[in-house]
């Protein structure tokens, strides 16, 4: 009766534990590949359970694709692009959305050419064909590069494309550059068998663009009534990704249970070029993943205002806090 009763006991225990875990579904903005590996990471290695959280990735279809997502509470949390989020809350001032965490530090926008179709830097944009898909994140920014880098937007015939046929077109020749994220076009534009030294990748942070990238959001209504749990989730979040800057291989295997179809080889670049260009930047080394500089804020929202017809001057606080962010060092992640 003894070993019955204390059997009994272990089982209550267990299920209390899992009771104690909160289910949070998670919207990523796309498809799982290797820089979505950080939050495998999270889940597998117990960072999330740790925090009590039982977490959910769902894939996502482009950078506007979780915010109305989280925006309507059918998630608590998102990882979309803040620049695109501005823009959301232009249009829906009232909407329950910010950004909690910034990820990208660097934001990977670029425009992607050619070498061979002349296109190695930005005036060489002027009469050729640049591939883009409306809803891209970094053709939405083509506004301020442009401007920053004083080119004649009539001078350049824009080709709306899909993202599925972006880099093909841009492989069979049929246009001469696209836009994209800097590490995904790059990688599979060499999957499609363009030698790596005929691609040119035109970062648009190191051509006068000072926007940051893409962000963990969370609803606002959610936040308030569980501060503990997003805090819980930032911190997660911020150990998984330190697990793939330790080991970007181990990362994209647990990314690639989840998307058998995964090449690991080419993930585990494609990943490496996230952690190099985007995530572990000078400033994330020195200071921690996760926050916004003010000033720097204030220039990139500048630089939107190029970018999108906004109906009224942008307010910082509307798009992203810090009242979430763990102060207990776990923000660190380069060591």
């Amino acid at each position: 009766m003894l070993r019955a009763l204390l059997t009994l006991a272990l089982v209550a225990a267990g299920a209390s534990g899992a009771a104690a875990q909160t289910k949070v579904p998670f919207a990523l903005d796309w498809k799982f590949e290797g820089p979505s590996s950080a939050y495998f990471a999270a889940i597998d290695n117990g960072h999330f359970k740790a925090e009590g959280l039982d977490v959910e990735i769902s894939a996502g279809k482009g950078s506007l694709d979780a915010i109305p997502k989280v925006a309507t509470g059918a998630f608590p949390f998102g990882f979309a692009d803040i620049n695109s989020l501005v823009r959301f809350k232009d249009k829906n001032p009232d909407a329950p959305v910010i950004a909690v965490m910034m990820v990208y530090d660097k934001p990977p926008f670029a425009v992607v050419g050619r070498v061979s179709q002349g296109v190695s830097a930005p005036k060489d944009l002027e009469n050729r064909i640049l591939g883009a898909p409306p809803p891209d994140g970094a053709w939405a920014q083509f506004p301020a590069f442009a401007a920053e880098n004083g080119l004649d937007v009539s001078k350049i015939t824009v080709e709306p494309v899909g993202f599925p046929t972006r880099e093909p077109m841009l492989a069979e020749g049929r246009v001469d550059a696209i836009t994209g994220y800097s590490f995904s076009s790059f990688l599979n534009l060499v999957r499609l068998g363009i030698p790596e030294d005929d691609i040119s990748v035109l970062l648009m942070a190191d051509h006068g663009l000072a926007l940051y990238g893409n962000a963990v959001i969370v609803n606002t209504d959610f936040a308030a009534a569980n501060p503990d749990k997003v805090t819980g989730f930032i911190r997660a979040v911020a150990r998984g990704w330190r697990d793939v800057i330790a080991d970007p291989e181990a990362g994209v295997r647990m990314m690639a249970e989840r998307n058998p179809a995964a090449d690991i080889a080419l993930e585990t670049r494609r990943l490496q070029l996230s952690i190099d260009g985007n995530v572990l930047t000078p400033n994330v080394a020195a200071n921690g993943i996760g926050q916004v500089d003010p000033a720097r804020f204030d220039k990139a929202l500048g630089q939107l205002e190029m970018n999108f017809e906004l109906s009224k001057a942008p307010d910082p606080a509307a798009y992203f806090t810090d009242r979430y962010l763990p102060d207990d060092g776990s923000l660190m992640i380069g060591g």
